[in-house]
């Protein structure tokens, strides 16, 4: 199973509106990891808006130095994007929750009922779908690069929690994703969006909207033996949780905030 590149070239022009990133397209059949090579292309002089697609990846990475399983059949995609204007370190998880919310956005326009499970999850009838991988470059306390690994589950074999795109098609009547190129290309655009709300409308808007497809609000939660409750996403990533109390002279539930790594969210969720 070939990719043609000038497929993606035309789907990418066929989809577009407006052009917030330019696209420089790599395709390689084989890599160690798409973010590694990426990096490595930036290193001789690329720029932004550079891309690295490939078939598989032999030392693929997930978060949390987590290995990330990319057999023949999946969607590996990474993105240069270089900032201007000033996005702090302790910032990045932005990054990650611009391209889930234009992912899963774009993907729903197609038909695609695809929902987030914090912070980086891409979630299809309950199961995962696709995972994201932000990577940044700092200088005095400020982002100035950053490389966007993607992951979507294609025709490649898949765990119990996981799903394959071509195989919810298969139980639909319709396949509103017809190749593994429109794939990419509702991917890089579903990026772009997501960094041109970022970049344009702010962290407040694209945070409502990420809540919006967010398929853990209310879901209930235990911490440190205390039961609580998923009510939002701070800017910096961390979710919101209420705690219950059992103090009735207790007017304000208190709210914690925990941090990407620390906490697993389960799969029972069915999305939005």
């Amino acid at each position: 199973m070939g990719f043609n590149l000038q497929n993606l070239e035309t789907a990418l022009k066929a989809g577009r509106n407006y052009t917030y990133l330019p696209f420089f397209l790599h395709f390689f059949e084989s890599v160690s990891s798409t973010n590694q090579t990426l990096w490595n292309l930036l290193n001789q002089g690329a720029i932004s808006g550079t891309v690295v697609i490939a078939t598989r990846q032999s030392a693929g990475r997930g978060q949390w130095g987590r290995e990330w399983i990319s057999p023949v059949g999946g969607l590996y995609v990474s993105v240069a994007i270089s900032f201007d204007h000033k996005i702090e370190a302790t910032d990045s998880y932005q990054l990650t929750f611009a391209t889930a919310w234009g992912i899963a956005s774009k993907l729903r326009e197609r038909g695609v009922n695809v929902g987030i499970k914090w912070p980086n999850d891409l979630i299809l009838n309950s199961r995962k779908l696709g995972g994201i991988l932000t990577e940044t470059k700092v200088n005095k306390g400020q982002i100035t690069q950053a490389v966007i690994g993607v992951g979507i589950n294609w025709t490649n074999s898949v765990p119990e929690t996981g799903i394959n795109l071509e195989s919810w098609q298969a139980s639909q009547d319709f396949r509103p994703i017809s190749c593994l190129e429109m794939l990419t290309s509702t991917v890089l655009l579903g990026i772009e969006s997501g960094m041109e709300c970022l970049c344009q409308e702010g962290i407040t808007i694209l945070l409502s909207r990420y809540l919006d497809l967010l398929i853990n609000m209310g879901d209930r939660v235990y911490v440190n033996n205390l039961s609580g409750t998923v009510v939002g996403v701070t800017p910096q990533g961390n979710l919101r949780v209420d705690l219950e109390t059992d103090d009735t002279k207790e007017l304000i539930t208190p709210e914690i905030y925990i941090e990407p790594g620390t906490i697993s969210l389960g799969y029972h969720k069915s999305s939005v």
